[in-house]
């Protein structure tokens, strides 16, 4: 075939061909020439694997202890590959009332369906980057109709089976004492659909609203299921001033330079759409105490300040006997400081940058009680009642309430973070940019899948995972058998 395509390609049809249409022409016909090897391949195992079985007739005992009497040469199946369908045929050894043995089927270590490793390894990063309809044409460009879009999907599922069990596993590789270790966590809501809602919010669901066509002020859609995410990284302190962090009021001036804030390095991502954040928060506590068993490391805990998200990290700690450093997100802060703002100036005032600018630098200095003062005086002096003064008000309980997390003073001089990027990332990279597409409605097996796929990925993992993969599904299948070992014996 390749012989037949030269012969063409010096032939004047070909001469006449564009750039375009020859890349097309050689494309077509190279991966058809590709096919045939790989059918040839396998045709030569299959008499290979008959002249074997003949200098070894049965009976024949397989890795189940059961001896079989009976050779079926022949045996064939399809198999759906990078290049097109191909057959394998096999032989096998049988018994009425017995599986069938088919050891060269161990030795390719092939797969249970029609579709090969491969192609699913391609499904899932077709899947896991884009949606399901784009991974179906994707590889019906690269590989012809070998795979459908339901099938892509099952096979996504069963691609992400073994992750949890992948970083259970694996070891961290060791860190100095004196690298923070620095814990994140946040949730995000996915459309799913009505069968995948946990059952509170299916009930909420299910109540009718005040109207039929659209909802009134204060009903939700109640429509998603929280996913979430936990992110855990190393980073080495980086000492900080208050003003490396905020611009003084008026904007920098000089040419002193800023120091740079710690970098996160060896960043672990995880998220579940299934599990509980109950169940995220001890995965990744499990991550930092395999990065840190002795409990030598400071532990930096960086949250948004919600009340149930605080608890369960406080009693996770509790729990493991380990001292964290809660800090609260500087960024949420912030937005507190901006709507108190507001109540104080009219809108799109510049002189609420710099009064902004003054009273997250007080914060940042460890005065956040002096700043929640001055704000109360400010609001009192203006005379601000009612909607027009809850953006003040909001911003003082905030900083009274979360008082004791928002030592950014101590924080800035041991050089740790104060901001929640990393997990903020992730929200927006593990589920907005995929699972939270326009139109999509998912089910909780797909949703879960392609979640902790994107995770595996964004941790630079997806390689070394396969294979881990691949090694397990082997030993579901052919149990007892090291994959390429052909396993026959009287």
């Amino acid at each position: 075939m390749f012989a037949a395509l030269a012969v063409e390609l010096a032939g004047p049809a070909a001469a006449g061909l564009t750039a375009c249409e020859l890349e097309e022409f050689i494309d077509e016909e190279s991966r058809k020439a590709v096919l045939q090897l790989l059918q040839d391949h396998y045709d030569l195992r299959a008499l290979r694997e008959e002249q074997r079985a003949g200098k070894h007739p049965a009976p024949v005992a397989g890795t189940d202890g059961i001896t079989r009497t009976r050779l079926e040469t022949g045996h064939a199946r399809h198999l759906a590959t990078l290049f097109g369908t191909v057959t394998v045929t096999r032989c096998a050894w049988r018994k009425p009332g017995a599986p069938d043995y088919l050891p060269a089927g161990a030795a390719l270590s092939m797969p249970a369906g029609r579709h090969s490793h491969t192609l699913a390894k391609l499904g899932a990063l077709e899947a896991a980057r884009s949606s399901f309809e784009s991974a179906h044409d994707a590889i019906a460009r690269r590989c012809g109709p070998v795979i459908g879009k339901r099938q892509i999907e099952d096979s996504v599922v069963r691609s992400a089976a073994d992750i949890t069990a992948f970083y259970a596993a694996r070891v961290p590789e060791p860190c100095a004492p004196g690298t923070l270790v620095v814990l994140s966590a946040d949730c995000k809501g996915i459309v799913m659909r009505p069968g995948a809602l946990r059952a509170a919010t299916a009930k909420a669901a299910a109540k009718l609203g005040k109207m039929r066509t659209r909802l009134t002020a204060g009903e939700k859609p109640n429509r998603k299921r929280m996913a979430a995410l936990v992110t855990v990284y190393d980073a080495e302190p980086a000492r900080r001033r208050p003003h490396d962090v905020i611009a003084p009021p008026g904007g920098r001036a000089g040419s002193r330079p800023l120091r740079p804030g710690p970098k996160a390095r060896a960043k672990w991502l995880a998220g579940s759409v299934r599990k509980d954040p109950a169940d995220m928060i001890a995965a990744a506590f499990d991550e930092a105490e395999a990065r840190d068993p002795l409990h030598l490391r400071t532990w930096v805990v960086l949250v948004d300040g919600a009340e149930h998200q605080l608890a369960l990290i406080r009693a996770e700690a509790a729990r493991r006997d380990v001292t964290i450093h809660v800090i609260i997100d500087l960024i949420n802060v912030l937005e507190y400081i901006w709507g108190a703002a507001w109540s104080l100036h009219a809108a799109g005032d510049p002189a609420a940058e710099d009064w902004v600018a003054v009273k997250a630098l007080a914060v940042l200095a460890g005065d956040s009680d002096r700043a929640a003062a001055e704000i109360t005086a400010e609001a009192d002096a203006a005379g601000l009642e009612g909607s027009r003064r809850s953006g003040a008000d909001a911003c003082v309980r905030y900083l009274g309430n979360k008082h004791e997390f928002l030592h950014y003073d101590q924080a800035l001089e041991a050089g740790w973070p104060i901001a929640t990027g990393v997990i903020e990332g992730a929200c927006r990279h593990l589920v907005a940019d995929r699972l939270d597409i326009g139109g999509a409605r998912w089910g909780l097996d797909g949703a879960e899948a392609v979640l902790t796929l994107r995770a595996v990925i964004s941790n630079g993992d997806f390689e070394e995972y396969w294979q881990f993969h691949l090694e397990r599904e082997h030993q579901r299948l052919y149990p007892g058998i090291k994959q390429g070992q052909y396993v026959l014996s009287a």
